[in-house]
């Protein structure tokens, strides 16, 4: 995609106020935070770990298979702060209508949390991306003292 990065899940950590995410594109490490439970339902999946039942982002998943719909990417547009915003793109094609891409307002949480269960892309766009601190170092220091 022209003008974004395309970025991977490189560690989730648990904060006192919730989880840590760190995003990279094998260059740069961005970090934003999320709940911790979206943080361990997304370290679950990532880890293989299945759930006994369906967590909320499994139902999710699988209502928008169930209407032959899927994850196409997600992606963060903005940064206010500490606060980020993204967009979640689906793309829908079934026996009642012809193929249609839905764009939604959504948390970069609950996006990951989506592409990492559909395989989906996640990117930033270019302009939010270098305006975002390399968080490289940091998560290497973290990483070297056992937390991460």
């Amino acid at each position: 995609m022209k003008n974004h990065v395309r970025v991977e899940p490189v560690a989730l950590m648990p904060t006192p106020a919730g989880c840590a995410v760190f995003l990279g594109d094998g260059e740069k490490v961005i970090v934003f935070y999320i709940e911790p439970a979206i943080g361990a339902s997304i370290n679950a999946v990532m880890s293989g770990v299945k759930p006994p039942r369906p967590l909320t982002h499994d139902l999710f998943s699988q209502v928008l298979e169930a209407f032959g719909s899927r994850v196409d990417h997600a992606t963060i547009v903005k940064v206010d702060g500490e606060v980020f915003y993204a967009r979640l793109f689906l793309v829908a094609e079934n026996e009642v209508m012809e193929r249609k891409v839905v764009e939604i307002d959504a948390r970069p949480s609950d996006c990951l949390a989506l592409a990492v269960r559909q395989d989906a892309p996640i990117y930033v766009v270019q302009h939010v991306w270098d305006e975002l601190r390399d968080m490289t170092d940091v998560l290497r220091d973290l990483r070297e003292k056992g937390d991460a």
